[in-house]
């Protein structure tokens, strides 16, 4: 598909036209290509757990993203190689200062209560939504500061200053488009349409049976002519990990993605001639396993002791015998995948093996001297309620954490009152978690540290509480950077600080597995996986 750029070498005439011709080939290939696969029939994935909402515009959960970017639209997807391919937005131009974006439209799409999208739609999801209450939202579109919509198939970005990072943010996942005549006006926490979604997507929303599963169905109207090939797809919760494994093997269902089959059953199914394995999709998101700290209360408003459990930690360990090989050692507080960008510096306070020697010797010269029974500080752990390895990574920290001395205790709770328990109520000491870092530390990294990312009520961002001056000055100068030596620069000194000041201690870069019937095609046809629209996904029978 095409990409449309005022940067071209071209005259804009020539530019046009050869986008709207790439563009109704792409057309013409897809609709050939759907006409060529097997339409129809019902897709079985598994969503676990189950979601909290289906509001993705509130919430970056991964169960939401499994499921709604099959009911919402994007301006953007990505391929394979991360380059932006259109989705709601048809051609994009980019001007030379870098400070307008101008999106042109799809034409006739509607929504799936059959209003018609358009231009004001993208505006104010942009602008009273997502700037507002998703997430990311803020750090994405910070430098948005108005979008003009002269038509109902042009939305113009205005930016204050560049950001390229943006270009990478606007995939439904990201950056859903939500529709303006259901929302404005409304509660947006409180909205019904957390519940009962509306989108352009490939498919619509029919129903929920909590504690059971999701139903989508196919749009009849979807703006892309000939798609999707699914009559439906079904998101089943199916609590228990065993039952996962036996639903997938039994061909019940067809797709499990980010460890919803936990690597331990996939090694044995992975021998299997109808189960496929793969860890594709998943380019985009940059997921780093990690323990967050309440900075503000004892006992972790020491960075010593914070240091000491990064010290302590064999990260290797928890590769090999819970992930069972897949994935990286953590070493500094950014993803070593930004080292081609020039932004990754390792540290020392992330040793390749752990070091309980250096540990206790930090402990002891900070003052925290054990008790008689060798305890220096007791904590109740919350893990996060995805699945049967973080039960086992919780279990890990409570015994390796006893040789420093500290005593944990551990709380495995559903999603919706972990998620309260930590970002709404701050009601926790230490918790285990997952951040997607993302293609740039702007969109994944600043939400975690920045003083205006402790948001209340707000999932994945700054829990921690973590304020540090400096560390604002430095995300704030490195978001704009435009020398590549520069920024890279800041962000070594950010590192650096962060290192010392351990308000999060990363553990490993995960690599998630996704396990699927071979039966089901297409469904990683983008860089977003399974958070991807399934639009030409196909059964073969």
């Amino acid at each position: 598909m095409a990409r449309c750029s005022s940067k071209s070498l071209m005259s804009e005439s020539l530019v046009k036209k050869l986008c709207t011709a790439a563009l109704a080939l792409a057309a013409v290939a897809v609709s050939s290509q759907a006409i060529s696969q097997n339409a129809g029939g019902t897709m079985v994935m598994i969503a676990q757990p189950e979601p909290p909402s289906l509001a993705p515009y509130l919430s970056t959960s991964g169960p939401i993203g499994l499921v709604a970017p099959k009911i919402y639209n994007g301006l953007l997807d990505y391929d394979l190689d991360l380059n932006p391919v259109p989705e709601l937005a048809a051609s994009w131009e980019v001007s030379d200062d870098g400070l307008t974006v101008t999106f042109k439209l799809q034409e006739g799409v509607t929504w799936h209560d059959g209003e018609p999208f358009s231009s004001a739609d993208v505006q104010f999801s942009i602008m009273e939504v997502l700037k507002k209450f998703h997430p990311r939202g803020p750090n994405s579109f910070r430098e948005v500061s108005s979008i003009d919509t002269p038509d109902a198939v042009t939305a113009i970005f205005n930016l204050e200053r560049p950001a390229p990072y943006m270009m990478r943010a606007l995939s439904a996942y990201e950056s859903p488009i939500v529709p303006k005549h259901l929302l404005e006006g409304k509660d947006i926490r409180e909205a019904e349409l957390s519940g009962n979604p509306v989108g352009t997507g490939p498919f619509k929303f029919v129903e929920w049976k909590k504690g059971q599963y999701i139903r989508l169905d196919k749009n009849e109207n979807y703006w892309k002519d000939g798609l999707p090939l699914l009559d439906r797809i079904v998101a089943r919760i199916i609590p228990d990990a065993s039952t996962r494994t036996a639903a997938m093997e039994s061909g019940e269902v067809h797709y499990g993605a980010f460890g919803a089959i936990p690597n331990i059953d996939v090694i044995r199914l992975r021998d299997q001639d109808d189960i496929g394995v793969t860890t594709d999709g998943y380019a985009m998101i940059n997921p780093m396993a990690l323990i967050e700290f309440d900075t503000t209360r004892a006992p972790f408003e020491s960075k010593a002791l914070r240091q000491a459990i990064s010290l302590s930690v064999d990260r290797q360990f928890l590769i090999d015998n819970i992930w069972f090989g897949y994935g990286k050692p953590a070493t500094s507080a950014m993803t070593s995948n930004y080292k081609p960008l020039g932004l990754y510096t390792p540290s020392a306070n992330y040793p390749a093996s752990p070091d309980v020697a250096a540990a206790n010797a930090l402990l002891d010269e900070a003052g925290l001297k054990p008790d008689g029974d060798g305890v220096r500080a007791t904590a109740t752990i919350d893990l996060i309620p995805y699945g049967e390895d973080w039960r086992r990574l919780g279990e890990y920290m409570k015994q390796a954490m006893a040789d420093i001395g500290v005593k944990l205790e551990l709380r495995y709770e559903d999603v919706p009152t972990w998620l309260k328990r930590v970002y709404a109520d701050y009601d926790f000491e230490l918790n285990v978690n997952y951040f997607y870092q993302l293609p740039d530390p702007v969109i994944g990294v600043q939400r975690h540290y920045g003083t205006d990312q402790i948001r209340q009520g707000t999932p994945f961002v700054n829990s921690a509480r973590y304020s540090n001056p400096e560390v604002d000055e430095l995300l704030a100068t490195g978001a704009v950077e435009v020398d590549p030596v520069r920024r890279g620069e800041i962000y070594a000194e950010l590192q650096a600080i962060l290192a010392e000041d351990m308000p999060v201690v990363n553990l490993f870069e995960m690599e998630f597995l996704t396990v699927y019937n071979e039966k089901l095609k297409d469904h990683t046809v983008s860089a977003m996986g399974a958070y991807g629209s399934f639009d030409r996904a196909w059964i073969d029978d």
